[in-house]
Protein backbone atom coordinates (compact mmCIF):
# COMPACT_ATOMS: atom_id res chain seq x y z
CA UNK A 1 0.00 0.00 0.00
CA UNK A 2 1.31 3.44 -1.25
CA UNK A 3 1.41 6.38 1.25
CA UNK A 4 3.57 9.59 1.92
CA UNK A 5 3.51 11.38 5.24
CA UNK A 6 3.13 14.77 4.82
CA UNK A 7 2.12 18.06 7.32
CA UNK A 8 -1.30 18.69 7.89
CA UNK A 9 -2.76 21.54 6.42
CA UNK A 10 -6.13 23.06 5.87
CA UNK A 11 -7.02 21.03 2.50
CA UNK A 12 -6.97 17.46 5.21
CA UNK A 13 -9.55 18.89 7.38
CA UNK A 14 -12.64 17.51 6.49
CA UNK A 15 -11.01 13.97 5.99
CA UNK A 16 -9.65 13.94 9.49
CA UNK A 17 -12.62 14.98 11.08
CA UNK A 18 -14.38 11.87 9.08
CA UNK A 19 -11.55 9.98 10.33
CA UNK A 20 -11.76 10.91 14.35
CA UNK A 21 -16.20 10.21 13.53
CA UNK A 22 -15.16 6.89 12.45
CA UNK A 23 -12.10 6.00 14.94
CA UNK A 24 -13.55 7.43 18.28
CA UNK A 25 -16.92 8.20 20.59
CA UNK A 26 -15.83 11.64 21.38
CA UNK A 27 -13.79 12.66 17.93
CA UNK A 28 -12.57 16.08 17.55
CA UNK A 29 -14.50 18.89 15.03
CA UNK A 30 -13.31 20.83 12.18
CA UNK A 31 -12.31 23.61 14.36
CA UNK A 32 -10.79 21.42 17.37
CA UNK A 33 -8.45 20.51 14.23
CA UNK A 34 -8.34 23.95 12.31
CA UNK A 35 -6.72 25.29 15.97
CA UNK A 36 -4.45 22.43 16.29
CA UNK A 37 -3.51 23.02 12.94
CA UNK A 38 -2.28 26.96 13.98
CA UNK A 39 -1.41 25.50 17.98
CA UNK A 40 2.68 26.17 17.42
CA UNK A 41 3.36 23.65 19.90
CA UNK A 42 1.34 21.13 17.43
CA UNK A 43 2.40 18.82 14.94
CA UNK A 44 0.06 17.38 12.92
CA UNK A 45 0.78 14.44 10.10
CA UNK A 46 -1.25 12.78 7.51
CA UNK A 47 -0.65 9.90 5.50
CA UNK A 48 -2.16 10.01 2.28
CA UNK A 49 -2.32 7.67 -0.75
CA UNK A 50 -1.05 8.85 -4.18
CA UNK A 51 -4.59 10.46 -4.86
CA UNK A 52 -4.59 12.94 -1.07
CA UNK A 53 -6.99 10.34 0.06
CA UNK A 54 -6.09 10.97 4.04
CA UNK A 55 -5.35 6.67 5.62
CA UNK A 56 -4.79 7.79 8.78
CA UNK A 57 -3.20 10.76 10.82
CA UNK A 58 -1.26 11.77 13.85
CA UNK A 59 -0.99 14.59 16.12
CA UNK A 60 1.55 16.01 19.14
CA UNK A 61 1.87 18.64 21.65
CA UNK A 62 5.30 19.25 23.08
CA UNK A 63 6.04 22.07 25.76
CA UNK A 64 9.97 22.30 26.53
CA UNK A 65 11.02 18.67 26.02
CA UNK A 66 7.72 16.96 26.94
CA UNK A 67 5.30 15.73 23.95
CA UNK A 68 2.35 14.19 24.43
CA UNK A 69 0.44 11.88 21.61
CA UNK A 70 -2.96 13.37 20.95
CA UNK A 71 -4.36 10.75 18.88
CA UNK A 72 -3.30 8.22 16.03
CA UNK A 73 -6.34 7.28 13.67
CA UNK A 74 -5.78 5.46 10.60
CA UNK A 75 -9.22 4.17 8.18
CA UNK A 76 -10.14 0.56 8.79
CA UNK A 77 -9.15 -0.61 5.35
CA UNK A 78 -5.74 0.94 5.46
CA UNK A 79 -4.66 -0.98 9.03
CA UNK A 80 -2.93 -3.59 9.02
CA UNK A 81 -0.33 -2.03 7.18
CA UNK A 82 1.93 0.02 8.72
CA UNK A 83 0.74 2.99 8.64
CA UNK A 84 -0.25 3.67 12.34
CA UNK A 85 3.47 2.74 12.69
CA UNK A 86 4.81 4.74 10.07
CA UNK A 87 2.95 8.05 11.85
CA UNK A 88 4.40 6.99 14.92
CA UNK A 89 7.91 6.07 14.10
CA UNK A 90 7.96 10.10 12.78
CA UNK A 91 6.98 11.33 16.34
CA UNK A 92 9.61 9.03 18.36
CA UNK A 93 12.48 10.24 15.59
CA UNK A 94 11.51 13.65 16.79
CA UNK A 95 11.65 13.09 20.36
CA UNK A 96 14.70 11.31 20.33
CA UNK A 97 16.45 14.56 19.06
CA UNK A 98 13.58 17.36 21.30
CA UNK A 99 11.81 15.68 23.97
CA UNK A 100 12.96 13.67 27.47
CA UNK A 101 9.82 11.75 26.81
CA UNK A 102 6.73 11.01 24.88
CA UNK A 103 3.44 9.91 26.43
CA UNK A 104 -0.29 8.93 25.68
CA UNK A 105 -3.02 7.58 26.95
CA UNK A 106 -4.56 4.54 25.20
CA UNK A 107 -8.02 2.52 25.95
CA UNK A 108 -7.52 -0.64 28.04
CA UNK A 109 -9.11 -2.78 25.82
CA UNK A 110 -6.82 -1.48 22.58
CA UNK A 111 -5.13 -4.22 22.32
CA UNK A 112 -3.50 -3.69 18.75
CA UNK A 113 -2.53 -0.21 19.81
CA UNK A 114 -1.07 -0.87 23.32
CA UNK A 115 1.04 -3.61 21.22
CA UNK A 116 1.90 -1.24 18.28
CA UNK A 117 2.92 1.49 21.37
CA UNK A 118 5.23 -1.10 23.06
CA UNK A 119 6.76 -2.34 19.89
CA UNK A 120 7.93 1.67 19.60
CA UNK A 121 9.46 1.44 22.90
CA UNK A 122 6.73 3.11 24.95
CA UNK A 123 5.88 1.48 28.66
CA UNK A 124 2.91 1.49 31.12
CA UNK A 125 3.31 4.23 33.68
CA UNK A 126 0.14 4.57 34.68
CA UNK A 127 -3.98 4.46 34.52
CA UNK A 128 -6.55 6.69 34.59
CA UNK A 129 -10.00 5.18 36.28
CA UNK A 130 -12.66 6.23 33.87
CA UNK A 131 -11.13 8.32 31.68
CA UNK A 132 -13.38 7.53 27.93
CA UNK A 133 -16.96 7.49 27.89
CA UNK A 134 -19.25 5.97 25.10
CA UNK A 135 -18.06 3.40 26.38
CA UNK A 136 -16.75 4.24 29.89
CA UNK A 137 -13.21 2.59 29.84
CA UNK A 138 -9.87 3.13 31.98
CA UNK A 139 -7.01 4.75 29.83
CA UNK A 140 -3.58 3.33 29.92
CA UNK A 141 -0.50 5.61 30.26
CA UNK A 142 2.25 4.79 28.31
CA UNK A 143 5.54 6.93 28.13
CA UNK A 144 9.01 6.81 26.25
CA UNK A 145 11.91 8.36 27.70
CA UNK A 146 14.64 9.48 26.06
CA UNK A 147 18.18 11.18 27.45
CA UNK A 148 19.56 14.09 26.81
CA UNK A 149 22.22 12.65 23.94
CA UNK A 150 19.32 11.21 21.51
CA UNK A 151 19.50 7.60 22.68
CA UNK A 152 16.25 5.76 24.54
CA UNK A 153 16.53 6.23 28.44
CA UNK A 154 17.67 2.96 30.34
CA UNK A 155 15.89 1.11 33.13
Amino acid sequence: MYYEIVPMDRSHIGQIAELERNCFSTPWTENMLTDALFDPQASFIVAEDGEGNILGYAGLHAVLDEGYIDNVAVEEAARRHGVASALLDVFCRFGEVNLAFLTLEVRASNAAAIALYQKHGFEQVGLRKNYYTNPREDAIIMTREFTSDGTEAAE
